[in-house]
């Protein structure tokens, strides 16, 4: 275990901040001024430092570039009131970490090892947390494997950092998601449930054609029968269908989600009918025939409530003139208030730095 005291800092001699436009913020493309990182020796993490960000040497034998042995998070620190950094529930971000390196044979992460550091390092690069509507700053921590060997087994050495960068809107606008019935992202037994790199370059290919056919996202199905919606490759995904609301049970094939179990948690408290349970494409497809699909929408880190526009399915698109979306909406405002410290938090979700 550490303290923030083990933690060696190294400032930049001339912050980056001036080069921001937080009125107009590109997702991910420019990063704060410092970078965390710490060092695991087959036996313990050690050497706990932050430094300028920049770029890092990996031998060209190391076996996260050839098996992929690496793994993220990804949560948001908001400005709040008083001028204090609200960083939203990192703890079950640490929980889904450590699920994460289990499955992928990578060492535990000490509770203070996450939480300490990540707190030293958004408080010496708190003018980055922008203080513009919409925005947030993004924390993306990770670890990867660096032995120099090539030979398919856990490493023996790790890495683990964490970067920063202000973000705006993911998606600025609603979406259209096309339901995929060839490619698979997760079958029982896999990664599905870990936020491992493979997951999401095996992504890729799919989610491009899906694009040229002019669809922002995929709704993966099951890997079997391709016959139950499942999550999309940003988010989690939700319906209301007949005033209740349905979303794809967690497990082996399907993340769980911080803003998921968020979403859950409020709807729950508000008196909405909530299940989890698998939802059959063509149950979902009955619904919007007969005017029964009320809201459909994703949830995450980087989109927090993506609104559903248009669904294909086939050779045919859906689309979802659902009038308001009085549930989706009011999950947003409420997410926004309680992160920004503008309502109580009454589930203690917030970390203060």
């Amino acid at each position: 275990m550490i303290s923030t005291l083990d933690i060696r800092i190294e400032k930049v001699g001339q912050s980056r901040i001036s080069e921001m436009d937080f009125h107009h913020i590109e997702f991910a493309r420019k990063y704060s001024d410092h970078m965390f990182i710490a060092d695991y020796d087959g036996k313990e993490w050690k050497d706990f430092r932050i430094i300028p960000y920049g770029n890092i040497e990996v031998s060209p034998a190391n076996p996260a570039i050839h098996y992929g042995q690496s793994i993220f998070e990804g949560l948001k620190a908001y400005k709040g009131e008083n001028g204090q950094v609200l960083i939203f529930r990192p703890d079950k971000n640490y929980e889904r970490m450590n699920k994460s390196a289990e499955r992928m044979m990578m060492p535990q992460l000490p509770r203070e090892l996450f939480i300490d550091a990540m707190h030293e390092l958004i408080n010496l690069d708190r003018d980055w947390v922008p203080d513009v509507a919409g925005t947030s700053l993004y924390i993306r921590p990770f670890m990867f494997a660096t032995d120099e060997f090539i030979g398919v087994r856990p490493s023996d050495t790790y890495r683990y950092m964490i970067i920063t960068c202000p973000v705006g809107a993911y998606y600025p606008k609603p979406v259209k998601v096309k339901i995929e019935e060839h490619f698979t992202r997760a079958v029982k037994g896999g990664t599905g449930y870990a936020k491992t790199a493979g997951n999401y370059a095996a992504s890729l290919y799919p989610a491009w054609l899906a694009q040229q056919q002019g669809y922002d996202q995929l709704i993966w199905t099951d890997g079997q029968q391709h016959r139950y919606i499942e999550e999309a490759g940003t988010m989690n995904l939700m319906f209301m269908i007949d005033d209740t609301l349905i979303t794809a049970p967690t497990g082996d094939t399907i993340l769980a989600g911080v803003t998921r179990d968020s979403v859950l948690t409020l709807a729950r408290d508000w008196g909405v009918k909530v299940e989890e349970r698998p939802l059959e494409v063509q149950e979902l497809l009955a619904a919007i025939k007969e005017g029964r699909l009320q809201e459909a929408f994703g949830t995450g880190t980087a989109a927090t409530i993506a609104h559903i526009e248009a669904i294909g399915y086939r050779d045919e698109q859906y689309n979802l003139d659902l009038g308001e979306r009085h549930f989706s909406d009011k999950v947003l405002e409420t997410l926004d208030a309680i992160r920004t410290g503008k309502a109580e938090d009454k589930y203690g979700w917030n970390y203060i730095v």
